[in-house]
């Protein structure tokens, strides 16, 4: 399989790459969130492109958002040829033709992609994950459920939590016994919202809220909670580089897209495509993830991945089986009523 995978990649980058002249002194413009992120995207993305074709990055940060997008396509002048995008973003860039359509036939077999992670205008660069971490060296006995984390007889203590009900209601719909399929049906409900809200009132007293990804690893290292909802990556940083006694539980993980999108009017709109096409391969998504815990959203890469790492993965078969998709849909059209009873409840 993997000899397969090795060559079916070779020719699809013949295919990617000839048709550039080796003489191409291009430079990509590209926009992204920076840190940890960027610096593993060179290693994985950027650096193997320019060696194979010459044509070179340039880079700059960003918070996410479209105003600047949208002014530079207002203005006809856009000087971005490659933007990193969140999911809400990607939709709402490609609804607004902030972006330019792309082919997915040139990324060739697309059936193996996970659902969801290729749009008319943007292909998925990677998948994080929001799970629940505990401190290994402070419990007896491990959770292994997102029932555990709603728990308090059997595992008693504080829990932390994102100050926000994006995953808080859907862990709490699921440990009530929802399937995770069928999460967003019922949270399309009032019924279903009210009970959401029942199921976390039962932890509420012992909720230690946090607003920034930092904040909670920082929480179980403090030991100020033995459970906390944390980013993936974030998790993993703190056991890998701090050797942090932590351990991820994946059930129940509730899972997002960061995407690769060509702003509309992009003046190297073509070896954009290119690059997207490369850095789409099961090869550039499995090196990616030898630099940062983020998972490739192509299950033929998943062969490609070293096993211990991953199991670090949100992707991994043993971790993606009660896995949730976040319905940024879903959250686009209800977060302001959403939010609003939310910010009620914290006060009750």
């Amino acid at each position: 399989m993997r000899t397969h995978i090795k060559a079916q990649c070779a020719a699809l980058a013949v295919v990617a790459f000839t048709t550039i002249p080796s003489h191409a002194a291009e430079t990509l413009s590209v926009v992204t969130f920076g840190g940890a992120y960027e610096a593993a995207a060179k290693k994985a993305y950027f650096d193997p492109f320019t060696q194979a074709t010459g044509i070179d990055f340039s880079t700059e940060s960003y918070d996410g958002g479209l105003a600047k997008l949208s002014a530079m396509e207002q203005a006809k002048n856009t000087t971005w040829d490659l933007i990193d995008l969140e999911t809400n973003d990607a939709i709402t860039a490609c609804d607004e033709g902030l972006l330019m359509k792309f082919d997915k036939k040139t990324l060739g077999k697309t059936s193996d992609f996970i659902p969801g992670s290729i749009s008319d205008c943007a292909v998925a660069s990677m998948v994080w994950s929001t799970v629940y971490a505990y401190d290994a060296s402070r419990m007896k006995t491990a959770p292994t459920t997102v029932n555990d984390f709603f728990d308090l007889q059997k595992f008693p203590g504080k829990r932390g939590l994102r100050k926000s009900p994006k995953v808080s209601m859907e862990w709490a719909l699921i440990a009530d016994g929802v399937d995770p399929k069928d999460v967003y049906k019922v949270l399309g409900t009032p019924a279903g919202v009210d009970r959401a809200f029942r199921k976390l009132d039962t932890i509420k007293k012992n909720i230690v809220w946090w607003e920034s990804g930092a904040q909670a690893p920082q929480l179980l290292a403090d030991g100020a909670v033995v459970m906390t909802q944390v980013y993936n990556g974030r998790i993993d940083d703190a056991a890998k580089k701090e050797n942090k006694p932590f351990k991820a539980v994946w059930d129940a993980q509730v899972y997002d897209f960061e995407w690769w999108g060509i702003p509309t009017g992009a003046k190297h709109a073509d070896s954009a495509a290119k690059f997207i096409v490369s850095a789409s391969q099961p090869k550039s998504y499995a090196d990616l993830s030898k630099y940062i815990a983020y998972a490739p959203p192509r299950k033929d890469a998943i062969a490609l991945i070293d096993k211990q790492r991953l199991a670090d993965l949100p992707t991994a078969p043993d971790n993606f089986k009660r896995a949730v998709q976040i319905n940024a849909n879903f959250w686009a059209d209800n977060a302001d009523q959403i939010n609003k009873r939310f910010q009620v409840w914290l006060t009750q």
